[in-house]
C-alpha cells in the first residue's frame, strides 16, 4: 500500500480545500489494485500544486500522466508493475481503470463545482481539444489519427486504453479530439495537457453553486 503522502504531496491542501458552509472537504484519494498481471497503487489530490511521482516501467505514459498532474494542477503519485515481459497493454489499461477509480472517490457527491469543463491546447503544429463532464455516466469518444503505431516504446492504440479505463471507473462523459498534428509526440502531449486542464477547470469549485449538486437529478 502507499504510504502517508510525503510532505511535498501535501504541502498545499490548506489552501486549495473545497469549502462548504462551515465543513473543509479534502479531496483525496488512495487505491491498490492487484490482478494477476498488475499491481497499482494511487495516490490522488484534486487540491494540489501539479506534483507527479511516477513509477510504472513506461516512460512515455509517466511523461504524459507528468501533464495531466502539472496542468490540472493534482498531486499525483502513481506505482505500477505489471506483465511488461508479454507487452504494454494490460499495465497502461490497468493504470487507467486505478486512477479512474481514484478520481471518482476524491470527487464525491460533487456539490459545488462546475462538472463541466474544456480547453484546447497546441503543440507546435499539433492541436488537441478536450471536454470534460463529470456525467456519472461514462462515455468515450476518442478521435486521434497518430501518424505512427509507436512513440519510444509506447504503442499509441493503448492510449485509448488508457483513458477508456478511466472513463469506465471514474464515471464521466470525456470527449477527446485531435483536431490537427503531424507528430505523434507532440499530438499526445496536446492530448494529454488539454486532458489536464479541461478536468482542473470541471473540479473548480462554483461560488454559485455552493451546497448544490450540479444537476437537475440532484445526484451525479
Amino acid at each position: 500500500m502507499i504510504p502517508h503522502p510525503i510532505r511535498g504531496l501535501n504541502a498545499h491542501y490548506d489552501s486549495h480545500r473545497v469549502r462548504r458552509k462551515d465543513i473543509t472537504v479534502e479531496r483525496t484519494a488512495t487505491v491498490a489494485r492487484k490482478t494477476a498481471e498488475t499491481d497499482i497503487e494511487v495516490f490522488l489530490n484534486l487540491d494540489g500544486a501539479g506534483h507527479s511521482e511516477l513509477d510504472t516501467g513506461l516512460p512515455f505514459l509517466e511523461h504524459m500522466l507528468e501533464q495531466v498532474a502539472r496542468h490540472g494542477l493534482l498531486d499525483l503519485r502513481i506505482r505500477a508493475r505489471g506483465d511488461l515481459h508479454v507487452d504494454a497493454h494490460h499495465t497502461v489499461e490497468d493504470i487507467g481503470i486505478t486512477l479512474g477509480q481514484a478520481l471518482g472517490r476524491a470527487c464525491g457527491d460533487k456539490q459545488g463545482l462546475r462538472r463541466y469543463g474544456h480547453a484546447y491546447v497546441p503543440l507546435d503544429e499539433a492541436l488537441a481539444r478536450v471536454v470534460v463532464d463529470l456525467s456519472g455516466r461514462p462515455g468515450l469518444e476518442y478521435h486521434v489519427d497518430f501518424p505512427r503505431a509507436r512513440v519510444g516504446d509506447l504503442d499509441v492504440d493503448l492510449l485509448r486504453e488508457f483513458f477508456q479505463g478511466l472513463v469506465n471507473h471514474a464515471a464521466l462523459t470525456l470527449h477527446i479530439d485531435a483536431l490537427r498534428g503531424s507528430n505523434a509526440h507532440h499530438m499526445a502531449e496536446t492530448v494529454f495537457k488539454a486532458f489536464g486542464r479541461a478536468l482542473r477547470q470541471a473540479l473548480e469549485a462554483d461560488p454559485r453553486m455552493a451546497g448544490m449538486v450540479p444537476s437537475t437529478k440532484g445526484s451525479l
